[in-house]
């Protein structure tokens, strides 16, 4: 197994190393301190699996997203400290094949290693709560919408986003906006489309990470369902 680290922390990759060559059976082929790094290794050396931070400095999603696209067959494990679910979704349609968090055991972070070099995906439990959470399924985030081509809203999609967000179904937006409710589906439609989700958990986090909401709305109203 070739294995690159990629990580600006050196007690990380220091700690990462050690562990890869106690448990298994790996050459460390490099270890990468900043993005342009990790590129110049992959671009020099046949690489198995990348196991990086890129939320660390020097690093970002980007040298995930540019990797993949270069090289689609490449795997990347993910260890990183603890993300919101909507950094999770973008590291996964960035290309992140696997997923794991720092302060994950030893036998889970190999097992991860394990199952991303065969080219399986692989998350720990603290993950998957994280997404879960979010009300989003890993299995159904459409991994393949992404592209470099910049996603262009319209205001009357970012009006009916916004009501998506808010909690309106189909029906009381047809009727604030004076359009059918077949109008409002096929924006709906359009709009999955576009920002590449599958549901409408996907709509409001993008509306969240937009600014078209406030995720101080959700607290208010949790808040006011336990009252």
């Amino acid at each position: 197994m070739k294995v690159v680290i990629a990580d600006s922390s050196e007690l990380m990759r220091l700690g990462i190393r050690s562990l890869l060559k106690t448990e298994l059976d790996v050459e460390i082929v490099g270890e990468a301190h900043d993005g342009d790094e990790l590129l110049e290794l992959i671009k020099n050396f046949e690489i198995d699996l990348v196991i990086i931070d890129y939320t660390s400095m020097g690093f970002s999603v980007d040298n995930v997203a540019k990797l993949r696209s270069v090289y689609p067959n490449l795997n990347v494990l993910a260890i990183t400290p603890e993300q919101s679910a909507i950094v999770l979704v973008d590291a996964l349609k960035a290309g992140v094949t696997s997923y794991v968090k720092k302060d994950c055991s030893f036998p889970e972070i190999i097992d991860a290693v394990k199952s991303t070099y065969k080219g399986d995906r692989f998350f720990c439990g603290q993950i998957l709560e994280t997404i879960h959470l979010a009300n989003l399924n890993v299995d159904e985030i459409d991994l393949d919408a992404l592209t470099c081509d910049p996603v262009t809203i319209s205001k009357r999609e970012s009006e009916i986003i916004t009501m998506i967000a808010e909690g309106y179904t189909n029906t009381q937006i047809a009727d604030q906006l004076f359009l059918s409710a077949h109008t409002v589906n096929t924006h709906r439609k359009n709009i999955m489309s576009k920002l590449g989700v599958k549901n409408t958990a996907g709509i409001v986090m993008y509306a969240v990470k937009t600014n078209l909401i406030s995720p101080n709305k959700f607290l208010f109203t949790a808040e006011n369902e336990n009252l």
